[in-house]
């Protein structure tokens, strides 16, 4: 089976780069798939989940935004942070999201609800993105 270059990179660091199967990223207007040989594109991403499949292996991030670039040779992703599922720290998202919770109840300026609403969403996208993986790792194998 073909394969592209996957590149995920935040202003921290690399996320990920190597060759993969498929991509299917949550775009603006919903699911976005990426098989290699796609159509080139740019499109916004939505905070989410990034599924990765190679070699026969899933595995899933944690995206909060940023872009995706489909080029002949590869995909960019140009994430506003993006984490492993394994790096998905529970107790703090959960933390942070009452937090956040807590901070949206509270009358604030415009632009703090702003910072907290995504906060918010940011929280929340990791624990849904762990809840998912904790799922699939207890579900029976699939025949193939």
């Amino acid at each position: 089976m073909a394969t592209t270059r996957l590149e995920i990179v935040t202003a921290e660091r690399v996320v990920f780069s190597e060759d993969v199967d498929v991509v299917i990223a949550p775009g603006i207007e919903g699911q976005l798939g990426v098989l290699p040989h796609h159509a080139p594109l740019m499109t916004t991403l939505m905070p989410g989940e990034l599924l990765v499949r190679k070699g026969g292996e899933e595995f899933s991030l944690a995206i909060t935004g940023g872009f995706v670039e489909v080029r002949p040779d590869r995909i960019i992703i140009l994430a506003d942070a993006a984490e492993r599922v394994e790096e998905i720290d529970v107790a703090r998202a959960e933390e942070a999201k009452r937090r956040a919770e807590e901070r949206l109840k509270a009358p604030a300026a415009e632009a703090d609800m702003f910072r907290v609403e995504a906060a918010l969403r940011r929280s929340l996208v990791r624990l849904e993105v762990a809840a998912r993986q904790k799922r699939r790792s207890k579900s029976p194998p699939q025949p193939g």
